[in-house]
């Protein structure tokens, strides 16, 4: 175990935590992050419009189209709202103005649409209009290349002072327009050729290129387990195992997500959904009170532990657990970079999504197509994740179950450490340190 542990410290974690520094997967996890508040109010009145009482959706039903409104404003214009955000985050790395690296990057996007003319009903023609499905979470891949090659233009300009100059007096908003001139013309002449005149869909060709690897994430249990695999071997070395893996999958789960959300839309029975493991599926089902499943840890340590250390450690955990937050844990325990706490941490992940994969593909419990506020404690927002489904909570319930039986044993091999070394006199930062 301490030669493995050397390998992976040594070996797998500065490469990661490089790759969770480099600058373009910065942008992508601040601007899909940044929707967050906007899709968690729009599936606000998804849920309000689901609500499951007897007769509700019979009187809701006048109205639903009209409820539902907020929800295809947030979740539906989703790529809109992360691209000017990546564009901004990537500009300002690189010291450019952030404003015009985000209105660049969505004049990019936008031009990789196709708008359609629309005619009818004749006595009112709309004209020409964007199609939705391209602009929430299946365009999530164009926002990102729009972003990159928008930016990348701009800073080559700039580094190569192609731009139009303005006098001092002129005032700065003025200036920065005139400056993203000649990088505007290029980027948007670029992307006309490609889409306009040669006719190249470039947003149906990214989602054919990378709907094996969502099908593979989606609907396969080997592909369901690779993410919390990395997470968590990230995390038990100190790096924010989600801010990395989450910057590469994320823009994949939304997808699912969205797809989930259209298939209840056309009729599609909730155990039936196109996609059995979308970012809620982690959340409420596997990483019960954050990464690891620690809330069973927080409790472990409050009621089955001597050690007045874990004791305390157990106190001031638990709250935060309940409400997803686990840092305190992590770092109190501290769960990273303990020899007692490295298998059950890796390990109950991957028992937890292994029993959450096969309960919701066999049907046992609802698909995921809903995301609730992440602070919810686990029953009520799995509950709600998976269109009120009472099975959901029984699930959860039984992996905390199954995630305390794992812990039990290591936590009492750690408690019986860290006694020994309160009653040798050990002091808290020594005990830490080893």
């Amino acid at each position: 175990m301490e030669t493995f542990m050397n390998w992976v410290e040594e070996k797998l974690v500065p490469p990661m935590a490089k790759i969770g520094s480099q600058r373009h997967l910065l942008a992508i996890r601040n601007g899909v992050v940044s929707t967050l508040s906007l899709i968690l109010i729009g599936t606000f009145f998804l849920i309000f419009n689901n609500l499951p009482f007897p007769g509700w959706p019979e009187f809701i039903a006048p109205f639903s189209a009209t409820l539902v409104l907020p929800f295809r404003m947030t979740m539906g214009l989703m790529a809109i709202y992360a691209t000017f955000v990546m564009g901004s985050d990537l500009a300002k790395s690189y010291k450019l103005d952030s404003v015009t690296g985000g209105i660049l990057s969505l004049g990019a996007f936008f031009m990789l649409q196709m708008p359609v003319n629309v005619t009818t009903p004749e006595e009112s023609p709309l004209g020409f209009v964007l199609p939705m499905a391209s602009l929430g979470a299946s365009g999530m891949f164009a926002g990102i290349l729009s972003m990159i090659f928008a930016v990348e233009i701009y800073r080559f300009f700039q580094a190569h002072h192609i731009t139009i100059k303005m006098p001092e007096q002129v005032p700065p908003a003025v200036s920065r327009s005139f400056e993203a001139l000649i990088p505007g013309g290029v980027i948007l002449l670029t992307l006309w050729l490609i889409r306009g005149v040669l006719g190249f869909d470039v947003n149906a060709a990214l989602l054919a290129l990378f709907s094996p690897l969502t099908n593979i994430l989606g609907n396969n249990l080997f592909g369901a387990l690779i993410p919390m695999f990395l997470i968590h071997l990230l995390w038990s070395f100190g790096i924010h195992g989600m801010s990395i893996v989450g910057s590469v999958v994320r823009p994949l789960w939304l997808i699912m997500l969205d797809d989930n959300v259209n298939a209840i839309a056309s009729g599609t029975s909730q155990t039936q959904l196109p996609y059995i493991a979308p970012e809620p599926f982690y959340q409420w089902t596997v990483t019960i009170g954050g990464a690891g499943t620690t809330i069973v840890v927080s409790f472990l340590f409050l009621f089955m532990c001597k050690s007045k250390f874990l004791k305390e450690v157990g106190r001031f955990t638990m709250v935060p657990s309940i409400f997803n937050i686990n840092e305190p844990m992590i770092f109190g325990a501290p769960m990273m970079l303990n020899p007692y706490m490295f298998i059950p941490f890796n390990l109950v992940p991957l028992v937890l999504t292994t029993i959450s994969y096969l309960a919701v593909k066999f049907g046992m419990v609802n698909g995921f197509s809903i995301i609730p506020a992440w602070t919810l404690p686990a029953p009520i927002g799995g509950y709600l994740a998976s269109g009120n489904d009472w099975r959901m909570v029984i699930l959860i319930l039984l992996n905390l179950v199954v995630a305390t039986i794992i812990y039990y044993p290591f936590v009492k091999a750690y408690d019986k450490k860290m006694l020994s070394d309160e009653q040798n006199g050990t002091t808290k930062e020594q005990t830490t340190t080893a």
